[in-house]
């Protein structure tokens, strides 16, 4: 009787703990969340229940276009910045000479830069007026990039943020693959691209995509980077396109349910990041 009640009061003692820092999750996480769907349904004179602030997204040509244009964006920044890492990543891993020790001290440097100050200094030298344009006069030309006011320049801004980021992840996978096991690979008349294909890819296709899961939900959500390259032009960024629904036309309803577009959009890349941690036994093996 006295174990049983010893246990309910360690048990009690427990929960008693864990309650202030689930009350304090359920209030600043929990609560916004199923304020924002809820209010997502309401009509904004009437209060009534209505799909028409979902409607609103996806009818009104330019609201949709800026959700295909965020698509397009983070679905390239996505492939490119993950291809770059992952050369990136081998390269640090694999290479032991002083250009890749320096390469592996210096390319978090980008990680360490506010994004609105480098975003600035990216426009001093990619603004058609920008720097490589001053550099070409001196030449006699007039080289304008045209990386402004599209979706070039975000798509170039983004891969520079988010490389290193995606590589550190990547590189620390890499890193967790013993070189005898390469070394017994090639011992054996493995070649470089089958100890690639069959050994290394396998043990690290997770770590690329954790990396592309937080690369492509950081994005989705991006403003900085769009606010200051687009501009005002349209079709822009789901960030952007937020903004102005909260700030400028305060439409909350239509906030939320953007809102709610953009968590489910970004639950797409959540259920690719469960899938992998489900299938990286099956893929070692």
């Amino acid at each position: 009787m006295n174990k049983k009640k010893n246990n309910f009061l360690n048990n009690l003692a427990a929960y008693g703990l864990v309650l202030p820092a689930f009350l304090v999750v359920m209030l600043v996480v929990a609560y916004p969340i199923i304020n924002s769907v809820t209010r997502s349904f309401r009509n904004r004179q009437t209060g009534k229940i209505t799909l028409e602030n979902y409607t609103y997204f996806f009818t009104n040509p330019l609201e949709f276009g800026s959700i295909l244009f965020t698509l397009g964006v983070v679905v390239i920044t996505v492939l490119l910045a993950m291809i770059a890492a992952y050369i990136l990543a081998m390269y640090l891993r694999f290479t032991k000479s002083k250009i890749s020790k320096l390469i592996g001290a210096l390319y978090l440097i980008p990680r360490f830069i506010p994004g609105l100050v480098a975003i600035y200094a990216m426009m001093v030298i990619i603004r058609d007026s920008g720097l490589i344009n001053r550099i070409s006069q001196l030449f006699g030309g007039n080289i304008k990039p045209g990386l402004m006011y599209n979706a070039k320049g975000i798509i170039l801004m983004n891969i520079w943020f988010n490389i290193p980021f995606a590589a550190l992840i990547i590189t620390s996978g890499l890193s967790g693959i013993p070189d005898s096991v390469i070394e017994a690979a090639r011992d054996v008349g493995a070649g470089k691209w089958k100890v690639f294909t069959h050994m290394i890819l396998p043990l690290s296709i997770k770590d690329v995509f954790v990396s592309a899961t937080f690369v492509f939900m950081g994005n989705v959500g991006a403003f900085t980077t769009p606010f200051l390259l687009l501009g005002a032009t349209t079709p822009t960024m789901l960030g952007i396109s937020l903004f102005r629904q909260f700030n400028t036309y305060m439409d909350y309803e239509k906030t939320a349910a953007l809102s709610v577009i953009m968590f489910l959009i970004c639950s797409v890349s959540a259920g690719v990041y469960i899938y992998t941690n489900l299938k990286e036994k099956e893929w070692e093996k």
